[in-house]
C-alpha cells in the first residue's frame, strides 16, 4: 500500500502540463490528504505545492480559471489569444457575404454585380483551402 505522506509529503498541490511553455495555465487543484484514491493524481514531482493559506483563499488564489505557473510558482494568468486562421476567417466571410448578397440581390432577383462575384469566388478559394498564398482576407466590395 502507498504512504500518502512520502509520495505526497504536502497536502495541497496545483497541476500544469509540464512539458509546456511557461507560463502555462493551472490544469487541477489537489487535496492529497482528503482524496479515497490518488490514482488519477500526478507525480509530486511535477506538482506545485500549495500552502495551507493558499489552498483556503478561494476569492484570490485557488481559483478554477485565471492561474498559471512560472517558474515553480503559481501566479495570475491570462490565456495568449489564438488568432483565428485564415481559412475559418474566409469561411466565416463567406457566409456573411453570402446572406448580404442574397438579401441585396437574390430576393430581389437581380444580378449579382461582377465586383461581388469576384470577392465570394476569392473568399471561396481560400474557405476551401485552393488559395494557400493569400495571408489576407479581400477587401469586400463597398
Amino acid at each position: 500500500m502507498t504512504d500518502v505522506k512520502t509520495e505526497y509529503p504536502d497536502r495541497y498541490y496545483a497541476a500544469y502540463d509540464t512539458t509546456a511553455p511557461q507560463p502555462t495555465p493551472v490544469t487541477g487543484w489537489y487535496d492529497t490528504g482528503s482524496m479515497s484514491s490518488l490514482a488519477a493524481v500526478p507525480p509530486a514531482a511535477s506538482l506545485i505545492p500549495i500552502s495551507v493559506e493558499d489552498w483556503a483563499n478561494t476569492t484570490s488564489f485557488r481559483l478554477p480559471g485565471g492561474r498559471g505557473v512560472l517558474n515553480g510558482k503559481v501566479i495570475d494568468y491570462t490565456a495568449p489569444v489564438q488568432p483565428v486562421p485564415l481559412v475559418t476567417q474566409a469561411q466565416n466571410a463567406l457566409v456573411a457575404a453570402r446572406q448580404t448578397m442574397w438579401a441585396e440581390y437574390g430576393v430581389m432577383n437581380e444580378p449579382t454585380p461582377d465586383v461581388w462575384v469576384t470577392y465570394l469566388k476569392a473568399l471561396r478559394a481560400i474557405a476551401e483551402g485552393q488559395d494557400t498564398a493569400s495571408t489576407t482576407l479581400p477587401q469586400a466590395p463597398a
